[in-house]
């Protein structure tokens, strides 16, 4: 049997274009070797397993090599490079801190520096896990370490910097290496899947990588792990088997169970959880991680922050579309805090599952408060005591076609009205709607609001009108400026300027819209588009109907506005609030 490396070891970089995730600090190193400014000592520090000791080494050979080629790396074929690769380099010298600690160690260090290289320019010294020198053996390196012969560097190398006194980190040159991204991990995975003939999944690598936390060689580490596992075929469902990872598929059912508020699926989902040997603690600080995962997707500048394979990242975007954001703001705040409490609590499992509780009820509570905050809002503006509502009157003249009929209705639908500016001057460009002394007893009526907008226009407004023939491109010029008219309502204008109605019959048009709750807010606009497109045409039998799609698929789960319509049908009186008060979700 072949002595096994392992892929640490095997795919260790030994030239800087190797070395993955530390673009700065290799470049620096290059240049300074480029324009032969060395110093004396270099202190190199930052997490485990990001390339600290293997940069070292890589500047130590390549310092000593005598044939550089352009991109000034080591050539890998002059005598002191072959002799560094078979590790039988008598210019290089590596220590190891943790074992080598004491005074007596650091003066056989001082006294072997006085030695000369006997082959290439420069002794370099490795010191590895400096901070766990003595503070004597310290004392007794810094006057070598300020003043070294001139063929001596110092490498040192730490993961805890904060460990090294003051007067060692002022002699020398300090880089920090940064934990490894995600993505970098992955590829440099992906490469060594490669050259090892592996076919891995990608998802499978982005948990690898995720669960490395920047660091490489834990990477490298897993990745053989995975690789004993599953043998030549690396997929999502191995690696998280085998790592007791718990899958993207549990925190996307148990949202859907919280924005449905079914607490019973989420409390059996949990459950579940446990049963499969999960530890609770790790499932609520990975639900916390879960919801933020699904709150940046809900912006598109954000998306990139999302470190998961393409696979993945498509269902965490089709899954935020269901949240909302102030959920998702309260879901984090309840997980997070559960999270922290997690280690006083007595009895963890019912903490855990008062949390999902909790985050089960966000929906209906936001629901509650809307309902709430339109009804105080009315109160505040409808004073008990007060037996009129009066609006003062513009003084401009208004035209006949835009008075007001008797009932309540009427009024509050002209109240919300766009002001038009008809091309044709058939109706007055600086007429202005009013509503003018509404009771409350005419408040009180029990009528539904949503037929505001269908009110029946008077016969005698189109007896002048002419029955003029139109084709498709008339009719969209006209559509496109009835369209130009309502910019004071982005929503509205966006939607009309996206669909040009299509032809039904010679005078019939329709509009196929997703949902009713899209069609009663177009509704309430469909007298005054009617009046605007009949004038504009001089056609008075021009008709126009919003047509919901029977086709369109079933929301599993529903907008704000969709759950204010529900509302409304409950209590139509929600809706006179809303639109006394112009509210909107903008």
């Amino acid at each position: 049997m072949d002595n096994y490396i392992v892929s640490a070891r095997k795919y260790r970089p030994d030239s800087f274009d190797m070395v993955v995730g530390q673009d700065s600090i290799t470049q620096t190193l290059r240049n300074s070797i480029k324009i032969n400014q060395l110093a004396q000592a270099y202190l190199f520090c930052g997490p485990r397993g990001v390339g600290k000791t293997t940069c070292a080494r890589i500047f130590a050979k390549t310092i000593n090599c005598s044939n550089l080629n352009e991109n000034y790396e080591a050539c890998n074929e002059c005598e002191s490079c072959v002799a560094f690769n078979k590790l039988r380099s008598l210019n290089i010298h590596e220590l190891d801190a943790a074992s080598n600690n004491s005074v007596e160690d650091i003066r056989n260090l001082i006294d072997q520096v006085r030695i000369p290289p006997q082959l290439g320019s420069f002794s370099v010294y490795i010191i590895d896990e400096v901070h766990m020198l003595s503070s004597a053996a310290f004392n007794a390196f810094l006057k070598t370490l300020e003043e070294p012969p001139k063929h001596v560097i110092f490498i040192l190398a730490t993961t805890e910097k904060h460990k090294i006194i003051p007067t060692i980190l002022s002699r020398c040159q300090i880089f920090d290496f940064n934990r490894i991204s995600v993505e970098d991990i992955r590829s440099r995975l992906e490469y060594v899947a490669s050259q090892e003939g592996i076919n891995a999944d990608q998802d499978a690598l982005h948990i690898i990588a995720q669960k490395a936390d920047g660091a490489m060689r834990d990477a490298l580490s897993i990745f053989d792990q995975i690789v004993s596992f599953s043998g030549k075929n690396i997929t999502y469902d191995n690696t998280i088997h085998n790592l007791n990872v718990l899958d993207y598929d549990t925190y996307f059912k148990i949202t859907q169970a919280f924005i449905s508020g079914d607490y019973k699926n989420a409390l059996l989902i949990f459950d579940d959880v446990l049963k499969r040997g999960f530890e609770a603690g790790y499932f609520i600080s990975g639900l916390a991680s879960h919801f933020r995962d699904l709150l940046i997707c809900k912006d598109p500048g954000t998306v990139n922050l999302l470190e998961v394979g393409q696979k993945i990242k498509m269902e965490y975007l089709e899954n935020s579309k269901i949240c909302s954001v102030s959920f998702l703001f309260k879901a984090i705040d309840i997980a997070n805090k559960t999270d922290l409490n997690y280690k006083l609590s007595q009895n963890k499992r019912l903490l855990i599952e008062i949390a999902l509780l909790n985050i089960c009820d966000v929906e209906n509570k936001t629901l509650s408060n809307l309902s709430n905050t339109i009804i105080n809002n009315i109160k505040t503006e409808v004073p008990e005591k007060s037996e009129n509502i009066k609006i003062q009157q513009d003084e401009t003249k208004i035209p006949e076609e835009t008075k007001l009929t008797n009932t309540t209705q009427e009024k509050l639908s002209e109240s919300i009205k766009p002001e038009f500016n008809n091309p044709t001057e058939k109706l007055n460009s600086e007429s202005k709607s009013f509503v003018k002394n509404i009771s409350i007893k005419d408040l009180a009526k029990d009528t539904d609001v949503t037929t505001a907008g269908k009110s029946e226009e008077p016969k005698s407004d189109y007896n002048n009108l002419g029955l003029d023939d139109f084709d498709r491109e008339k009719l969209s010029y006209v559509w496109t400026k009835y369209a130009e008219t309502l910019r004071g309502n982005p929503r509205l204008y966006n939607f009309l300027t996206s669909h040009v109605p299509q032809e039904e019959s010679k005078t019939k048009y329709s509009i196929t819209v997703d949902s009713q709750a899209i069609k009663n807010k177009l509704d309430l606009f469909l007298t005054d588009t009617l009046k605007y497109m009949r004038q504009n045409l001089n056609n008075k039998e021009f008709e126009l109907e919003y047509i919901v799609d029977e086709n369109n698929e079933k929301k599993k789960f529903k907008t704000d506005e969709e759950k204010l319509q529900d509302m409304i049908q409950i209590n139509p009186e929600i809706k006179k609030f809303k639109d006394q008060l112009n509210l909107d979700f903008e």
